[in-house]
């Protein structure tokens, strides 16, 4: 059977930690910042976890999981 490979958009965009959960950074934070509060672009900095119904079809982009 031929080797899995790995989706390079999703390994860009997600970062999976020591067990096994996926991390990812917020939407709308890459440009038109200037109308944006101080408050809303400090949230959307912030790394978040994914939920576990985007998890699954991650995984299957990643499959060294």
């Amino acid at each position: 059977m031929p080797k899995l490979k790995t989706r390079k958009a999703a390994l860009k965009r997600y970062k999976i930690t020591g067990n096994n959960t996926i991390l990812r950074r917020h939407a709308f934070k890459g440009h038109l910042l200037m109308k944006k509060s101080n408050r809303q672009k400090r949230k959307l900095s912030q790394i978040i976890r994914v939920s576990s119904n985007d998890s699954k079809p991650i995984k299957l982009m990643l499959p060294y999981l």
